[in-house]
This record gives structure tokens, sequence and C-alpha cells, in this order.
């Protein structure tokens, strides 16, 4: 298994989601809430794809990447899964490294919200990260899905009607 950048989003959310994901089970395309996030980021930021380059590391894809300065920009339309944002863009500035692209910055950007965080790699983030990357592959490689979550995150995720149904 190849670990990408969304495997450590979801880790950091749900690993139910992240199961689920793995074994191509998705929603994401009748959730409004995702469409509005897509928009968002195109409305916020329309000469963005001009201004950076995506770049391609094997399995791990970066929309937005600043060459010139080392900057990985992501857009998010909300905090409420801060630590998985900063997760993945870790992971991003992990990748980058491995690559050989040291001193590498991240940006995560909340357009709606006006804010901006800045995200460096510390040398002692590597072996969560490396932890992370083994723990992903044990929990997609179970032949079960995880239990539901029962969180209040739950609420607007694209999975609840798939994790809630009650069969009678």
């Amino acid at each position: 298994m190849l670990v990408n950048a969304t495997h450590i989003n979801l880790y950091h959310v749900c690993k139910r989601e992240l199961w689920l994901h793995y074994h191509g089970v998705r929603m994401e395309y009748n959730s409004d809430l995702v469409a509005e996030g897509k928009l968002l980021g195109e409305l916020s930021y329309p000469d963005r794809s001009e201004k950076y380059t995506e770049l391609q590391l094997g399995n791990v894809k970066i929309d937005y990447y600043d060459a010139r300065n080392k900057v990985v920009h992501e857009i998010k339309k909300s905090d409420k899964v801060e630590a998985a944002h900063r997760a993945q863009v870790m992971y991003y500035l992990y990748r980058l490294l491995l690559v050989g692209i040291e001193g590498a910055t991240g940006i995560i950007e909340y357009p709606a919200l006006r804010q901006k965080e800045h995200v460096i790699l510390d040398p002692g983030e590597i072996e969560k990260i490396q932890k992370w990357e083994r723990e992903i592959i044990e929990i997609c490689s179970r032949d079960k899905c995880p239990q539901v979550l029962r969180a209040k995150i739950c609420k607007s995720c694209s999975y609840h009607d798939f994790c809630y149904i009650e069969e009678e």
C-alpha cells in the first residue's frame, strides 16, 4: 500500500472513513459541503494555479507549490479538523524532504475565516509521520471496517448516512 496525503488527513479525522476510502467506498461526490469547499478555494484564489505549480511526488500530489520560496499552500474551508490539516501539510513537507528539498514550509489558508496557519516540519516529527504511515497500512489491511466514531464531527461528514443508517 502506498500512503498518500488524503490517507494522512483521514487517519487524523476518522479511522473508519480512512478504511472505507481506501477500500473504494467514496461518498464525497454527494456532499454539498465538499463541493462548497472546492468552490471556496476556486473563488478565493482564482489565479492560484498560475502562480504556483502542481507537484507530483510519486503517489502524493501537492496542488499548489511555490518552488522559488519552497512553500506548500493548502486551502481548507474550516478549521474544525485543524490537526488533520496540519498533519497533511507536514506529510507534504516530509515527502519533499525525502526527494531532497530541505527547508520547505507550508501555509494552510482558511479563506472563509480569513486566517492562515504556518507549518514547519521539525526533525522530531519525522518519526511520528513514519508511525502514522505504519498505522495507516495496518488499519487499511484489516478485513473489517473500524467502528463508527460517534463524534460531533460525524454530523457534517459525507459518510454520515452510510455510517448511521439503521437496518430494520
